[in-house]
């Protein structure tokens, strides 16, 4: 037999098939396979039929070659329908994945013809519509719009379809029987240009958003623009004013293009250039600055007292130094008449005929006016420390105490008769007429006492009528002394009340700026995270898929047998990408809490919880619960989400469990229990102050419903946090 190369008329045939279809060289590999695996087999068989009987060689004859053709034809064949099938089911696999990343994708996607012809739609996007699959393909898309909307989407479509470069637009979704949607699309046509591809997503919560952001900045500026104290915002770099309220360019007499640029001694709040240096520098150091009491000249020229109180904050990472400026003007002039009063109650005491005094509740004197000093020839510092001891030593001290002791209990005036020694030696009758000064609680707070010297109303007899009238004006001039001496104290208490409610207000404000740069430390932390894990995870995969994409487009004109494992990496890329983009939206807002319950939302992050910290985590969950409002079942999966961070990133733990039963009082309870190390609760969880804003920020969120919250930390026993939620109106599960 001659030697079987591919020059036969059948080989020679095969080549030029494969040649025709760009398969040439396949082709003849398949056909040497084939031949080489049929002499094979002929020499198994020859071998065999060797040793049974030795046989003449034969000459080969066309009909022998034929036949040889024909087998080599049939392994060649057999070979290929192998080939064919291991194709077949590696297409068949790269098309059900195709299908479940199609159907699955969170994403709506949907084929549209140029006149919104929906051709195809996967599962996301029918139920973003609401319509099942089948009904939606070959309606119009721009039926699902309002009628407002469809106008804007047919344009929109025409300049999809007018290029092939990517378009995006916002529209509202308004489809029978469904709620009102805001929603994105980004479309492309297709390479032939006969179709668009468009993909569909939800964007209601992102405006619902967007809507509440605008919403607190139009609160803010409203709260800054009807404020009855003046705002000055300024920057700390070149110290002008960079912002101001209404009510201060009221105060100042300037407009508000007026003062923005200005220096504050510019505006006449500071007296001169370097009293403005050393309040920054003093803002620099400690952060706050305070003036009492600092004259203010306006535009006008009117001066004006005010209380001024700066701070040095950051502002989304921009230095802020925000001034409160106060006018304290009617206070100073109530502070002037008040004063005033003062001097006029002790000129007209000074000029009474009469011996006059004010003592405290026990007796002892403090108080004389110039009558007594001429009297008796004493001072002051003589008169210092004496009481009814030392005034009536010449008088039954019992019964005056007994007298003084009734008073005192009853609250009534009363009146006496005693001698008093004067400068000359010589006793005089006096009568002493004690008034009680009360507080708004009737209770005696100082007595006013009168001496009246005897002798001389006995020697004035003959003068009784002037008598009667001077003590008719003395008793005048006595009660007006009650009542300024009322309105005096009524001022004090008013100032003091003041005086504590501004404490009161000046530590909420500390507590209350505590707290706001924690929680803006905490939240720029957590940006500074997010964007570092966009950059990390999100930046980094996307520009790996751009690189790939670029590797394809050549490797597609030059190696055509490895673009479909390029394209299955490609792939893997995205999906990558697509499950980083779920973990992040799955820690910012698990979607699940929303559509199916907190139980499987606790479920699927304590699953993944568990993946990713290698902790062994044990839920049982009280199905009652899911009767809670949105609010306090958020409120319970944020307690159970903080807790299980602080348990990995602290407790060094490596068992947790949470629980969430029904209390006896109809409420829910959640307890989350690890066996890691403790910590001082005393020291982590004190009322003011913490700087443990994860255990604050739990606290905060129970008691913000009415709920309670405690942690306990045992040494040995590891920690306990327990939160309790009650039902809204009393409700019981």
């Amino acid at each position: 037999m001659k030697t079987n190369k591919p020059s036969s008329t059948k080989a020679v045939r095969l080549r030029g098939l494969g040649d025709k279809h760009g398969l040439g060289p396949m082709m003849t590999e398949l056909y040497r396979k084939a031949e080489v695996h049929l002499r094979k087999q002929k020499r198994q068989h020859g071998a065999k039929a060797g040793k049974a009987k030795a046989s003449p060689p034969v000459l080969e004859t066309d009909s022998q070659r034929q036949f040889h053709e024909l087998q080599v034809h049939q392994v060649e064949l057999e070979m290929q329908n192998v080939e064919l099938l291991k194709v077949r089911e590696e297409l068949e696999a790269t098309l059900e994945q195709f299908t479940d990343l199609y159907d699955f994708a969170p994403v709506g996607y949907f084929t549209l013809a140029a006149d919104s012809t929906i051709q195809q739609a996967n599962l996301a996007g029918a139920s973003l519509v609401g319509v099942e699959r089948s009904r939606l393909v070959g309606r119009c898309f721009d039926q699902l719009f309002a009628v407002g909307q469809r106008p804007a989407f047919r344009a929109f479509l025409q300049r999809v379809f007018a290029g092939q470069a990517n378009l995006s637009g916002d529209f509202e979704l308004s489809h029978s029987g469904q709620p009102l949607r805001d929603i994105n699309i980004k479309a492309q046509r297709s390479l032939y240009g006969d179709s668009c591809r468009v993909a569909v997503m939800d964007i209601t919560e992102h405006k619902r958003a967007e809507d509440k952001v605008r919403v607190s900045e139009i609160r803010y500026r409203r709260l800054f623009e009807t404020a009855h104290d003046g705002v000055l915002l300024l920057d700390p770099a070149t110290r002008k004013i960079t912002d101001a309220n209404p009510f201060m360019t009221q105060l100042l007499g300037y407009s508000h293009d007026r003062l923005v640029g200005k220096e504050m001694f510019q505006i006449g709040l500071l007296k001169d250039e370097n009293a403005s240096k050393e309040m920054f520098q003093e803002l620099k150091r400690n952060h706050q600055v305070r003036y009492e009491d600092l004259p203010l000249k306006s535009k006008t020229g009117k001066h004006q007292e005010v209380e001024v109180v700066a701070n040095l904050y950051q502002e989304n990472g921009r230095a802020v130094i925000q001034c409160n400026i106060r006018d304290i003007t009617a206070r100073k002039l109530v502070e002037d008449a008040l004063r005033e009063s003062e001097e006029r109650f002790r000129a007209m005491a000074n000029a009474l005929p009469q011996l006059a005094w004010i003592a405290r509740p026990d007796g002892h004197i403090f108080w004389y006016n110039q009558r007594w000093y001429d009297y008796t020839g004493t001072t002051l510092k003589q008169m210092e420390g004496w009481g009814w001891q030392s005034v009536h030593d010449t008088v039954e001290l019992s019964k005056v105490m007994a007298r003084w002791k009734s008073s005192l209990a009853t609250g009534k005036p009363f009146d006496m008769t005693f001698p008093l020694r004067g400068a000359d030696g010589h006793f005089r009758s006096f009568l002493t007429r004690v008034l009680p000064l009360k507080n708004a609680d009737h209770q005696v707070v100082q007595w006013f006492g009168t001496n009246t010297d005897v002798e001389d109303i006995k020697r004035a007899e003959a003068t009784q009528r002037r008598a009667e009238v001077l003590a008719a004006s003395n008793k005048k001039l006595e009660l007006e002394i009650v009542r300024r001496q009322a309105v005096e104290k009524s001022l004090t208490k008013s100032e003091q009340h003041q005086i504590v409610l501004l404490e009161q207000s000046r530590v909420l404000q500390d507590q209350l700026r505590r707290l706001s740069h924690q929680v803006l430390h905490a939240q720029e932390e957590e940006r500074k995270r997010i964007s570092r894990e966009l950059h990390d995870v999100i930046a980094q995969t996307l520009t790996g898929i751009n690189i790939r994409l670029a590797a394809l487009k050549k490797e597609a004109a030059l190696n055509r047998e490895g673009f479909d494992h390029s394209i299955t990496r490609t792939q893997k890329l995205v999906e990558h990408s697509v499950n980083v983009v779920h973990e992040f939206a799955r820690e910012l807002r698990p979607a699940v809490l929303d559509d199916l319950g907190l139980i499987p939302a606790l479920h699927s992050f304590v699953k993944i919880f568990s993946q990713r910290t290698h902790l062994h985590v044990d839920l049982k969950a009280f199905a009652g619960v899911e009767q809670l409002d949105n609010n306090k079942r958020t409120i319970l999966y944020r307690v159970a989400q903080e807790a299980l961070n602080n348990v990995a990133r602290h407790a060094q733990a490596s068992r947790v469990e949470v629980s969430i039963q029904k209390l006896a009082d109809g409420g829910i309870g959640m307890k989350i229990k690890d066996d890691g190390k403790s910590f001082r609760v005393e020291r982590a969880l004190p009322a003011n102050g913490c700087k443990r804003l994860g255990l604050v920020g739990m606290r905060e969120r129970v008691e913000m419903v009415g709920g309670k919250f405690a942690v306990a930390s045992t040494p040995g026993q590891g920690t306990t946090i327990i939160a309790q939620i009650p039902l809204l109106n009393g409700k019981r599960v």
